[in-house]
């Protein structure tokens, strides 16, 4: 086959998919077995308006925001790994942190993707990829829960370890708690609370990257709760090579069968990306997917 051929085969893969309401009704009843894996990214965020939300909707607006703080030399102006890093190295980490927290560490209204995903009975594995703590305050709303989370930490500012550990009150515990807990909220890029942990620069990113093909930065509950279940991508998009690296090696060895949820254009990476690893584009807005989980539910 050649490489124009492909090409095709992988377009109409990615973007050939029954109908919305076909696909949402598959997910469902999966959602309902308890065999879904749901991967929020900051793409919820975009349901708010940006005057109602006080925190970045997204890494372009981070970036902005950083640069607000801090200006960083106009050739890496736009790129947030690089901005972060060179906070980091001008400025100290610390004052990187301080900055996180204070962009963070605001009262946001939930969206209805993170409703739907804290109305759901008993996960078993939630992932969220933001630096927010919209969800985690959700899931401690609800007094009949047993979960806790998992955050990513900075590999080069941590005393070797790739993750910690937190019961639902803030207080760090370990692996072996965790094993007990129904339901698993991985934080793997970190979070503002409790603690302030972050994977936001290029020396973090190049820590994790040079391990992550072999699994060593994931903990061993969330490659157990992964295996067999299928994802289902909400407020993710894969144009950019650490979005897709994380998707995929956070998926690893689970279903072969996924779903994401991205309305309008894909670009080539994107088509490319979903076709490669199976996963379902369903071609529908956040707020209208969301609505008719929950009334599936």
């Amino acid at each position: 086959m050649t490489v124009t051929t492909l090409d095709t085969a992988l377009t109409a893969a990615a973007v050939t998919a029954p109908d919305a309401a076909a696909a949402l009704a598959d997910v469902a009843a999966a959602l309902a077995a308890r065999q879904v894996v749901p991967y929020l990214g900051p793409g919820a965020f975009a349901l708010l308006p940006a005057e109602q939300c006080p925190i970045p909707r997204n890494s372009a607006e981070l970036v902005q925001r950083l640069n607000a703080k801090v200006a960083a030399p106009g050739r890496i102006r736009s790129n947030l790994t690089a901005v972060a890093q060179f906070i980091e190295t001008r400025k100290h980490r610390k004052t990187l942190e301080t900055i996180l927290d204070d962009l963070f560490r605001q009262t946001v209204p939930a969206t209805a993707v993170h409703s739907l995903l804290a109305s759901i009975p008993a996960p078993p594995l939630l992932v969220d990829v933001w630096y927010d703590n919209v969800l985690d305050s959700l899931l401690s709303a609800a007094a009949d829960r047993v979960w806790g989370q998992i955050q990513g930490v900075s590999h080069p500012q941590s005393t070797g370890e790739w993750v910690r550990y937190y019961a639902p009150d803030g207080s760090e515990t370990t692996a072996e708690t965790a094993a007990g807990w129904e339901t698993v909220l991985y934080k793997p890029s970190g979070a503002v609370t409790p603690a302030g942990n972050y994977l936001v620069s290029d020396s973090d990113y190049v820590e994790v990257l040079t391990e992550i093909d072999i699994q060593t930065p994931i903990p061993a509950i969330v490659q157990e709760r992964r295996a067999g279940r299928h994802f289902l991508f909400l407020g993710c998009r894969f144009d950019h090579e650490i979005q897709r690296t994380f998707a995929r090696q956070i998926a690893k060895r689970s279903s072969d069968r996924h779903w994401a949820v991205i309305p309008g254009e894909l670009s080539k990476n994107e088509v490319r990306f979903l076709a490669l690893h199976g996963i379902q584009r369903i071609d529908l807005g956040l707020d209208e997917a969301a609505a008719a989980l929950m009334a599936a539910l």
